[in-house]
């Protein structure tokens, strides 16, 4: 079976965008991954579109937006893909199966979001459908609450971890300072993110406003392409492994202090690729909230269960560390679009993988792995990418 491979790139800035809407935001971003793979619309035999939305826009049907920017693609296949926070990979995915199918040797993949046209108390319950909401819908926060509520679960069962959560958010600042696209280029540091103030209160339970990331517009697509094609290309980023494993959406059916759907996502992966955590060059994690990149670290089996702190207290996840995790800031410091968010994990880590992340960049990188999840823990993916030319 062939396998489908990462030939070209391309990702808008993150952050409030004076693009209007979805479709001029996917229109402004396509041509560069055309062009960054050296191929032309014509070649593209599917489009893999990823957008949340459920009411940021009244304009849905959006696979067949990307069309509207380009009419080259009018006759193109186009799908449009939604899996809550996730929702960028499972349009990867797709777009993977489509290749190693052999029903087409190139495909587009482009994730975008609008967000910031929407007033914040409207985006919270809008997020807020990524949980279960016969359960969860009146829970005070929306979708930061959910996790205000799982921090404080946390800090209940293995004690406060304030600090902790303040050092994955300066963490994640400081990285973000190197990455051009980013929403928010600031060192905060981690007095003032561990420091409740009028600029850094509280939001939901435990959670500060440096724990949570930022509602944010941006794009971001990758062509990919059949091995044999790719052989031909100017670069190719490869899947030694992929794994998509999904858990109940209910907390209550679950101890949601284990990321379990995760860990097994993880699992899976690493094991495909026959490879452990030690082989990895970096990981761009998705730190939706600072508690969820701390559960991450016990997922992926950097630490035991109530142990996450430690990792960072050891600086392991540091840039300079064992295994930096979110190099390009994460989406704390880069920012969320729901939609645009794991296409542009993927691209982060093809950027590092092939040596062209600038002051991102990780020496030596040969090994990636990009997890991202929707809701919380509830749709999980894991890719473990190489470059292979």
């Amino acid at each position: 079976m062939t396998k489908a491979q990462i030939v070209g790139w391309a990702h808008s800035p993150f952050g409030k965008s004076e693009h209007p809407d979805t479709e001029t935001l996917m229109s402004a971003t396509v041509p560069g991954a055309l062009d960054h793979a050296g191929i032309e619309a014509e070649d593209v035999d599917a489009i893999f579109v990823g957008v949340f939305n459920n009411g940021f826009s009244k304009q849905d049907f959006q696979g067949a937006l990307v069309a509207m920017g380009d009419d080259r693609f009018a006759h193109t296949p186009a799908t449009r893909y939604e899996n809550a926070c996730a929702t960028g990979s499972a349009a990867l995915h797709g777009a993977m199966d489509f290749i190693e199918a052999g029903r087409g040797r190139i495909a587009l993949v482009v994730g975008a979001e609008k967000m910031t046209a929407t007033p914040t108390a409207e985006v919270g319950d809008i997020l807020l459908s990524a949980s279960y909401r016969k359960e969860e819908a009146d829970i005070e926060g929306g979708f930061a609450g959910l996790f205000g509520q799982i921090a404080a679960g946390y800090f209940q069962r293995y004690g406060d971890k304030s600090e902790e959560l303040a050092m994955i958010a300066a963490k994640n600042h400081r990285n973000g300072l190197d990455n051009p696209l980013a929403h928010m280029r600031k060192d905060f540091g981690v007095d003032f993110c561990n420091r409740i103030s009028d600029k850094n209160p509280y939001v939901a339970g435990p959670l500060r406003r440096t724990d949570c990331s930022l509602i944010s517009d941006g794009a971001a697509a990758l062509v990919l392409a059949d091995e044999d094609t790719a052989a031909q290309m100017a670069r190719a980023i490869g899947f030694r492994a992929r794994a998509h494993v999904n858990d109940i959406m209910a907390l209550s059916h679950r101890d949601a202090l284990q990321f379990r759907g995760a860990a097994m996502a993880w699992k899976a992966a690493l094991g495909d690729a026959g490879i452990t955590l030690d082989d990895l060059s970096f990981v761009e994690s998705h730190d939706c909230f600072t508690i969820a990149e701390l559960l991450e670290y016990e997922a992926m089996g950097l630490a035991e269960p109530g142990e996450g702190g430690r990792v960072m207290r050891d600086g392991i996840t540091a840039k300079d560390g064992r295994l930096p995790v979110n190099p390009s800031g994460g989406l704390k410091s880069k920012g969320h679009p729901i939609g645009a968010s794991g296409v542009s994990m993927h691209v982060m880590a093809a950027m590092q993988l092939d040596g062209k992340a600038g002051d991102m960049q990780i020496p030596d990188a040969r090994m990636a792995g990009v997890f991202n999840m929707g809701g919380a823990s509830v749709a999980n993916y894991v890719s473990i990418m190489e470059k292979v030319r």
